[in-house]
């Protein structure tokens, strides 16, 4: 008993130690460093510059707003490929190949993904030479460089998180309880919408919270995507720590992102909570 509780003890103790020397150290060194000037000196005067300046806020605005909408598109996307792949298909070896299929462009730099979409939404790209050859605009629209791109660069790189998260959940959905659906007379998407989708909702909740905080921090896709016309957090925080040396201001918006998104966060979970206590409460 005794040795199993070592092993016990050193397995949980190398995570800890692991998110302890590379999150919470540097963690705190920068919600220190955003509380000092240039000088060492205790101050409140990066946060005051964030709040006073409008410029700033309006880039959070910008962030969580295309994060929110990448979300959503993700989501989209996300849970018809999921739900194909556990309901639809029924060998397990094209199931395989389905699962590497979604996260084979994980294997791409983010950076080569994003020339690539440089290419195909250009003004004499594949997306608008299709629409006009199809007869759906009669002229190249302009949608590199915007925030529409950016939105199709964050959904592309992040739907096979949603894809993975939400299959995992439907896998463990009893398929009874689908069939005893059928079986006294609900039609397939009453099914779906009563029965499949709520019981898959934590795959969806999980799957949403990875997908939005990997949006927020993003750096790469929207510096490309934009070609620096659309500011999102990740490229402020970059230029003060890269460009400017001003480490202090740059960890004051480090820090004001992160605490911003945590009160997202716990916004949604707590929205969820009540209303899956409503849903049983109506039930009941």
């Amino acid at each position: 008993m005794r040795i199993r509780n070592f092993w016990a003890a050193i397995l949980i103790a190398l995570p800890l130690a692991f998110m302890l020397a590379f999150f919470l150290v540097p963690f705190l060194v920068t919600v220190v460093a955003s509380f000092h000037d240039g000088e060492g000196e205790w101050t409140l005067a990066n946060y005051a510059k964030i709040v006073a300046d409008s410029y700033y806020p309006g880039i959070f605005y910008t962030t969580f707003k295309l994060s929110l909408i990448a979300t959503i598109v993700s989501f989209l996307i996300g849970y018809p490929i999921a739900y194909y792949i556990v309901n639809m298909v029924k060998t397990r070896a094209v199931r395989r190949l389905c699962y590497v299929l979604v996260i084979m462009p994980l294997f791409t730099s983010n950076i080569v993904r994003s020339f690539g979409w440089l290419i195909l939404l250009g003004r004499q790209g594949l997306v608008n030479q299709t629409l006009v050859a199809l007869g759906i605009i009669e002229r190249p629209i302009p949608i590199l460089f915007t925030e529409a791109a950016i939105i199709i660069g964050l959904a592309y790189i992040l739907v096979p998180f949603m894809v993975l998260t939400i299959s995992s959940i439907l896998q463990t959905i009893d398929r009874s309880l689908v069939e005893a659906s059928l079986d006294l007379g609900s039609s397939r998407l009453s099914t779906f919408f009563h029965v499949t989708l709520p019981l898959s909702l934590p795959g969806v909740i999980g799957g949403s919270l990875i997908v939005f905080t990997l949006a927020v921090s993003a750096y790469v896709v929207p510096a490309i995507m934009s070609g620096g016309r659309v500011v999102v957090m990740a490229m402020p925080i970059f230029d003060n720590y890269a460009t400017l040396f001003d480490f202090n201001f740059g960890a004051a918006l480090a820090v004001g992102l992160l605490v911003v998104t945590l009160i997202l966060i716990a916004l949604y979970l707590l929205f969820i909570e009540r209303s899956s206590r409503r849903r049983i409460a109506r039930q009941a």
